[in-house]
């Protein structure tokens, strides 16, 4: 196994489609085995998984908190979908302060489908939501860091919205800013704490997927560069499933891609907890292995 795999942070994310009476022992169980972050979808509903369980991310991960002690936890991702920057504060402040100081947000520009869609709203295209993630990102920046804000913008307005008592950790939850096209990675490089990317490609070819995620690495660079931030003050998470063969097919195979993050730059992966049919599709127990095994060699 590639030696530069032992920097690597590896996160898994456990989708909001169980009960809690049922779900509650994933999270306790990635706590136990080690992964350094647990996320969820933010999602009103997702694909064709949208006629099954579905529920609120907010909501699991406050509960997630209450039964993990240093895992991190967060939203893949959060987005202006059906979210108001002055009520989503006082969530994030909530989950943040529940689990300690363990909160990472991700957010997105949010996609088409149902959540566009169940509250009656136009179907935005591209341009137009990545305009209004602009301007969500930066008003959720400047309530989550000052108490009191006032702001008209586009896309929302905000009167004396409040924070207190803001977060635990300060001056606000670390952002983790999904982006693939050039205005969003400017948002990263201005607000990110963290980069997360799916890739882009074709969906049946994994070399493809691979030069997409080569080629989003370069340009991310040239990003920070272009904005006189050093890239060493970013994480970088790849979300390993986004490609077309499930990251846990098989422990090596998971190890293999991980090596490949790592080479390319990222500091931290993403893979899904194994679902028994459907999207993530795949066996537990390659899971516990890569849990038991291959996680403390990551770490030595």
């Amino acid at each position: 196994m590639p030696t530069r795999l032992a920097i690597m942070r590896i996160g898994i994310v456990i989708l909001p489609d169980q009960r809690w009476a049922e779900s509650q022992h994933r999270w306790r169980q990635v706590d136990e085995w080690g992964f350094d972050h647990a996320w969820t979808y933010d999602h009103l509903g997702w694909r064709d998984l949208v006629d099954g369980p579905w529920f609120d991310s907010m909501s699991t991960l406050t509960a997630a908190a209450t039964v993990t002690s240093r895992i991190r936890l967060g939203t893949l991702v959060a987005s202006p979908n059906f979210r108001h920057p002055a009520a989503f504060v006082r969530q994030v402040t909530t989950v943040d302060d529940v689990s300690g100081g363990r909160l990472l947000l991700g957010l997105g520009a949010g996609g088409i489908g149902f959540d566009s869609a169940v509250l009656g709203g136009e179907t935005l295209p591209p341009r137009q939501r990545v305009d209004r993630f602009a301007e969500f990102t930066e008003l959720l920046d400047l309530i989550l860091r000052e108490d009191g804000t006032t702001w008209r913008g586009d896309w929302f307005a905000a009167v004396d919205a409040r924070n207190n008592p803001g977060c635990v950790q300060q001056p606000r939850v670390p952002f983790v800013v999904a982006a693939n096209g050039p205005r969003s990675m400017r948002l990263v490089a201005r607000f990110g704490q963290g980069w997360v990317t799916t890739g882009t490609g074709d969906d049946n070819d994994l070399a493809s997927w691979w030069a997409s995620v080569s080629t989003l690495s370069a340009r991310m660079d040239r990003t920070l560069a272009e904005a006189g931030r050093d890239p060493a003050t970013l994480d970088r998470y790849l979300s390993l499933d986004s490609a077309p063969v499930f990251s846990l097919s098989s422990a090596q195979f998971f190890a293999d891609q991980v090596g490949r993050a790592a080479e390319l730059g990222f500091t931290d992966v993403v893979t899904h907890w194994p679902r028994a049919s459907s999207w993530y599709a795949g066996d537990e127990a390659v899971l516990a292995d890569v849990a038991t095994r291959l996680l403390p060699e990551l770490r030595r």
